[in-house]
Protein backbone atom coordinates (compact mmCIF):
# COMPACT_ATOMS: atom_id res chain seq x y z
CA UNK A 1 0.00 0.00 0.00
CA UNK A 2 1.55 3.39 -1.10
CA UNK A 3 1.51 6.74 1.19
CA UNK A 4 -1.18 9.38 0.41
CA UNK A 5 0.55 12.49 -0.94
CA UNK A 6 1.05 14.60 2.15
CA UNK A 7 0.07 17.69 -0.88
CA UNK A 8 -3.15 15.42 -1.72
CA UNK A 9 -6.29 18.02 -1.39
CA UNK A 10 -8.63 16.80 1.68
CA UNK A 11 -11.63 15.87 -0.66
CA UNK A 12 -9.14 12.98 -2.15
CA UNK A 13 -7.69 11.77 0.74
CA UNK A 14 -10.56 11.69 3.19
CA UNK A 15 -9.96 12.21 6.79
CA UNK A 16 -7.76 10.03 8.92
CA UNK A 17 -10.12 8.53 11.39
CA UNK A 18 -8.58 8.22 15.13
CA UNK A 19 -8.94 5.02 16.73
CA UNK A 20 -11.34 4.07 19.36
CA UNK A 21 -8.55 4.25 22.12
CA UNK A 22 -5.98 7.02 21.92
CA UNK A 23 -2.70 7.77 23.83
CA UNK A 24 -3.88 11.30 23.85
CA UNK A 25 -6.91 13.34 23.89
CA UNK A 26 -6.63 17.23 24.86
CA UNK A 27 -8.46 19.98 24.35
CA UNK A 28 -6.73 23.73 24.32
CA UNK A 29 -7.20 27.02 23.55
CA UNK A 30 -4.81 29.96 23.31
CA UNK A 31 -3.67 29.99 26.94
CA UNK A 32 -2.95 25.93 26.94
CA UNK A 33 -0.43 25.81 24.58
CA UNK A 34 2.61 25.89 26.73
CA UNK A 35 0.60 23.28 28.60
CA UNK A 36 -0.54 20.88 26.00
CA UNK A 37 3.30 20.68 25.09
CA UNK A 38 4.26 19.46 28.62
CA UNK A 39 1.15 17.32 28.36
CA UNK A 40 2.85 15.38 25.32
CA UNK A 41 6.02 15.25 26.55
CA UNK A 42 4.69 13.63 29.52
CA UNK A 43 3.22 11.44 27.74
CA UNK A 44 6.15 10.70 25.55
CA UNK A 45 7.46 7.31 27.20
CA UNK A 46 3.71 6.06 27.17
CA UNK A 47 3.46 6.31 23.43
CA UNK A 48 6.90 4.76 22.89
CA UNK A 49 8.77 7.85 21.21
CA UNK A 50 12.40 8.59 20.83
CA UNK A 51 13.73 11.93 21.48
CA UNK A 52 13.55 12.15 17.69
CA UNK A 53 10.42 11.43 17.12
CA UNK A 54 9.04 13.75 20.42
CA UNK A 55 10.87 16.74 18.78
CA UNK A 56 9.23 16.17 15.83
CA UNK A 57 5.75 15.58 17.46
CA UNK A 58 6.31 18.58 19.62
CA UNK A 59 7.02 20.82 16.88
CA UNK A 60 4.01 19.62 14.32
CA UNK A 61 1.97 19.68 17.31
CA UNK A 62 2.56 22.88 18.06
CA UNK A 63 2.51 24.64 15.02
CA UNK A 64 -0.83 22.74 14.82
CA UNK A 65 -2.70 23.70 17.45
CA UNK A 66 -1.04 27.36 16.98
CA UNK A 67 -2.99 27.54 13.96
CA UNK A 68 -5.79 26.05 15.27
CA UNK A 69 -6.10 29.16 18.00
CA UNK A 70 -5.07 31.49 14.93
CA UNK A 71 -7.42 30.53 12.41
CA UNK A 72 -9.81 27.88 13.64
CA UNK A 73 -12.00 29.31 16.38
CA UNK A 74 -9.73 30.26 18.86
CA UNK A 75 -9.08 26.06 20.07
CA UNK A 76 -9.52 22.35 19.62
CA UNK A 77 -8.98 19.16 20.30
CA UNK A 78 -5.68 17.25 20.01
CA UNK A 79 -5.41 13.86 19.87
CA UNK A 80 -2.57 11.43 19.94
CA UNK A 81 -1.76 7.85 18.74
CA UNK A 82 0.62 5.34 17.41
CA UNK A 83 0.25 2.31 14.89
CA UNK A 84 3.06 0.69 14.38
CA UNK A 85 6.41 2.70 14.16
CA UNK A 86 3.93 5.67 13.50
CA UNK A 87 2.98 8.30 15.61
CA UNK A 88 -0.40 10.03 14.41
CA UNK A 89 -1.10 14.25 15.77
CA UNK A 90 -4.49 15.50 15.16
CA UNK A 91 -6.50 18.40 15.24
CA UNK A 92 -9.39 19.49 15.04
CA UNK A 93 -11.04 23.20 15.17
CA UNK A 94 -14.31 24.11 14.54
CA UNK A 95 -12.99 27.68 12.48
CA UNK A 96 -13.65 28.04 8.67
CA UNK A 97 -11.13 25.94 6.75
CA UNK A 98 -7.65 26.46 5.56
CA UNK A 99 -9.29 27.93 2.02
CA UNK A 100 -6.09 26.46 0.11
CA UNK A 101 -5.33 22.72 -0.58
CA UNK A 102 -2.26 23.27 -1.40
CA UNK A 103 -1.04 25.17 1.50
CA UNK A 104 1.75 24.73 2.66
CA UNK A 105 3.00 22.61 -0.27
CA UNK A 106 6.05 25.23 -1.02
CA UNK A 107 8.62 26.96 1.21
CA UNK A 108 7.81 30.63 1.84
CA UNK A 109 9.63 33.29 0.45
CA UNK A 110 12.32 34.53 3.32
CA UNK A 111 10.90 37.73 3.67
CA UNK A 112 6.99 36.45 3.91
CA UNK A 113 5.26 36.96 6.92
CA UNK A 114 3.83 34.05 8.46
CA UNK A 115 2.79 30.89 6.48
CA UNK A 116 5.01 28.45 7.65
CA UNK A 117 3.26 26.62 9.80
CA UNK A 118 1.67 24.12 7.44
CA UNK A 119 4.72 23.88 5.52
CA UNK A 120 6.60 23.11 8.70
CA UNK A 121 4.09 20.46 9.51
CA UNK A 122 4.32 18.99 6.28
CA UNK A 123 8.23 19.21 6.18
CA UNK A 124 8.76 16.97 9.13
CA UNK A 125 5.99 14.53 8.49
CA UNK A 126 5.79 11.49 5.96
CA UNK A 127 1.69 12.45 5.45
CA UNK A 128 -0.64 14.82 6.01
CA UNK A 129 -4.56 15.53 5.69
CA UNK A 130 -5.91 18.31 5.76
CA UNK A 131 -10.72 17.81 5.85
CA UNK A 132 -12.21 20.79 5.74
CA UNK A 133 -15.84 19.49 6.74
CA UNK A 134 -18.20 22.57 6.98
CA UNK A 135 -17.95 22.34 10.76
CA UNK A 136 -14.06 22.52 11.03
CA UNK A 137 -11.05 21.37 9.92
CA UNK A 138 -9.13 18.56 10.89
CA UNK A 139 -5.83 18.01 10.27
CA UNK A 140 -3.56 14.45 10.44
CA UNK A 141 0.00 14.62 10.34
CA UNK A 142 1.87 11.52 10.18
CA UNK A 143 5.45 10.85 12.21
CA UNK A 144 7.26 8.38 10.90
CA UNK A 145 9.63 6.19 12.95
CA UNK A 146 12.88 8.31 14.22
Amino acid sequence: MTSPDPRTTASEQGEVPAPAEVALDHPFDGDGLYGMRATIAAHAERLGVDDEQLQQLLIVAGELASNAVRHGGGGGRLRIWRADDRLYCQVRDSGPGIGEAAAGTTQPEATQIGGRGLWIVRSLSTDVSIVDDGRGTTVTAVIGAG
